[in-house]
């Protein structure tokens, strides 16, 4: 099958759509026929994404919509707003929504740590909680979710104490979704990206990306301290 029309049959959701690798992931699902909805905590930044996106296969169009992933009702507003237009929940869902608050162990506040951990881990858990509740309630034949965690969440990283344990609690949640929901035909899959240049890392100075990596064991080493360091 071509790949302009391998998800053409798809509804596909992708959190932090707005910018960085959501927008990217938005792209390529679009491209491959897919109908997409942007989810973004800016719903200006999603509206940004949907104007850049091919025409789906469908002709359902994309939609755009505004979603805070750490908050219980907003991601339940969300599904709701969906399943009202496409009558369908998404059968491909990608969490790719993430902040980052660095600071040295140190010196980190608790309301950073916190906050950090509230959209990476309690987001991913909302958003993949919902999707599946939704999948398994309308006897959906099979689901696909993503969550993107970070090479972080393996290997640590000076000055992210807060966005290393989230990441590696992403891929804990990830493996234990696989695990539950496979009898439902959901499959789960967390990605560990490396760095890449988004709105989210382009505040790192350039002494430090180039110390992404080190010889030391051939193992990627993130050095991505915030300048006010």
């Amino acid at each position: 099958m071509a790949a302009s029309t391998r998800l053409m049959s798809r509804l596909a959701l992708v959190t932090g759509g707005g910018s960085g690798i959501g927008r990217a992931v938005c792209q390529r699902l679009a491209s491959e026929g897919a109908s997409v909805v942007v989810a973004d905590i800016s719903h200006e930044s999603a509206m940004e994404t949907v104007g850049r996106l091919p025409g789906d296969l469908r002709g359902q169009g994309h939609m755009a919509a505004a979603v805070d992933v750490s908050s219980k009702e907003s991601v339940k507003k969300l599904l709701t707003s969906v399943q009202t237009r496409f009558f369908q929940p998404p059968s491909v869902c990608v969490n790719a929504a993430g902040i980052t608050q660095d600071d040295f162990l140190l010196n980190m506040e608790e309301e950073h740590f916190d906050k950090v951990l509230l959209v990476n881990l309690k987001g991913s858990f909302l958003v993949l909680q919902a999707v599946a509740q939704a999948l398994v309630a309308c006897g959906a034949p099979k689901g696909s979710i993503v969550t993107v965690g970070s090479i972080v969440g393996k290997v640590g990283n000076i000055g992210q104490a807060n966005y290393s344990a989230s990441k590696a609690g992403v891929e804990g949640l990830t493996r234990t979704a696989a695990k539950e929901l496979s009898r439902f035909g959901i499959r789960c899959n967390c990605v560990l990206p490396g760095f890449i240049s988004t709105p989210m890392t382009d505040k790192v100075p350039e002494r430090v990306i180039s110390k992404w990596w080190s010889s030391d064991h051939n193992e990627p080493k993130w050095h991505l301290l915030p300048e006010s360091m």
